[in-house]
């Protein structure tokens, strides 16, 4: 393919955590490799979060692999510690990022993976999808219906309580997010939360320790997603905290789901009503791989994998929710997915190098190794 500008053993795409802490392993595995983030930073999914926002993860647990994350160990670090960290990350092992890059089409030719980017192409020999588990912000259809004086924003949109209007302001999500966010408001409006699912909520501190001294003490942190509990706890997510109490207690309304809007009017799912000025839809994401163009997702857009590992020989995934367990996503966590695929990668290039390897054959060495 005369069109492509340069070809590397192993291009990442994705300079967030997830990135940055497989292209520590490749660069000790000594490999030809690229990191593409779109941003012209690293880490955007953090830098675009609200201001206060404060990890529920003590800073013991929010090491990437090789640079321990600084400060009072038992603390909780803010959105700015965490991308201060991830820049001096980067730097620190000069890691080879290309920013302002955007993956635009992902692509396989003849025996080499080939990424269209703005301007030009690459071409790889493995590649590593390292988008995060936040992809495209998903807002529901009645926010369409909406009065345009109402201000309505998505979580990622929101960064500090002045973006709203001063008035009766609605929160519609009843994740960590979602009252993290309505606390923060309750300071100075009328806040509400619509919850459509209610998430059972665990201590942060339970006998003077934080909540992660006794899941990673239990191995309930590592649990596959493989096992019956593994399986069990991915079907539901957990508040960190007395999230809902706290707001309360601070004045934050809650509601059931939100179920209709017109004008002004949101209506939840007891038939209750409120007239809002502003709403912050903590709503989640969907899927965004469709610049993927190989066969790898489900009918809902889910990446098929089994611990990162796709179908696809030399194509794998990292840093999902839940990619091989509660950790997955998690700054710190990640440490043993990365290990786990960059040995995969390095399973590959090895048993690659032979002219008569077959895909079968190098299929079989990468889901080698993959039970609990």
């Amino acid at each position: 393919m005369s069109d492509v500008t340069d070809r590397y053993e192993v291009v990442v795409i994705g300079g967030g955590q997830a990135g940055l802490a497989i292209g520590h392993y490749l660069a000790a595995q000594g490999r030809k490799f690229l990191i593409l983030e779109r941003e012209h930073d690293v880490a955007p999914a953090w830098r675009d979060r609200w201001d206060s926002l404060t990890l529920f993860t003590p800073r013991r647990y929010d090491s990437l692999p090789g640079l321990e994350f600084p400060g009072d160990p038992d603390g909780y670090p803010t959105r700015d510690e965490v991308l201060a960290y991830l820049q001096r990350y980067a730097a620190e092992f000069d890691l080879p990022v290309r920013l302002g890059a955007a993956a635009r089409r992902l692509s396989r030719v003849g025996g080499e993976f080939v990424i269209d980017l703005d301007d030009g192409r690459l071409a790889a020999d493995q590649v590593v999808v390292a988008t995060g588990p936040f992809q495209e912000p998903r807002v529901p259809a009645i926010a369409e219906r909406l009065a345009a004086e109402v201000v309505q924003m998505h979580s990622t949109g929101y960064c500090r309580p002045s973006d709203l209007p001063v008035g009766r302001t609605l929160v519609v999500g009843g994740g960590n997010t979602g009252y993290q966010i309505a606390q923060e408001l309750a300071a100075s409006r009328e806040t509400h939360i619509a919850v459509g699912t209610r998430q059972p909520p665990l201590p942060q501190r339970l006998f003077g320790r934080d909540l992660f001294f006794f899941l990673t003490k239990t191995g309930l942190i590592y649990k596959s997603v493989e096992t019956r509990l593994g399986q069990r706890m991915s079907q539901k997510e957990t508040l960190v905290g007395a999230l809902p109490k706290i707001a309360k207690r601070l004045g934050v309304i809650s509601h059931g789901r939100a179920t209709d809007a017109l004008g002004r009017t949101v209506t939840f799912a007891d038939g209750g009503q409120i007239e809002v000025d502003g709403v912050v839809w903590a709503t989640g994401f969907r899927y965004g791989h469709g610049w993927i163009d190989l066969p790898i997702a489900d009918a809902d857009g889910r990446l098929k994998h089994r611990r990162g590992v796709t179908e696809i020989p030399g194509l794998y995934t990292l840093g999902l929710q839940w990619q091989y367990s509660r950790g997955s996503a998690l700054l710190g966590f990640i440490n043993a997915d990365a290990t786990f695929i960059a040995d995969q990668i390095a399973a590959r290039a090895s048993f690659a190098q032979p002219a008569h390897t077959t895909a079968t054959e190098a299929s079989e060495v990468t889901t080698a190794g993959q039970g609990d």
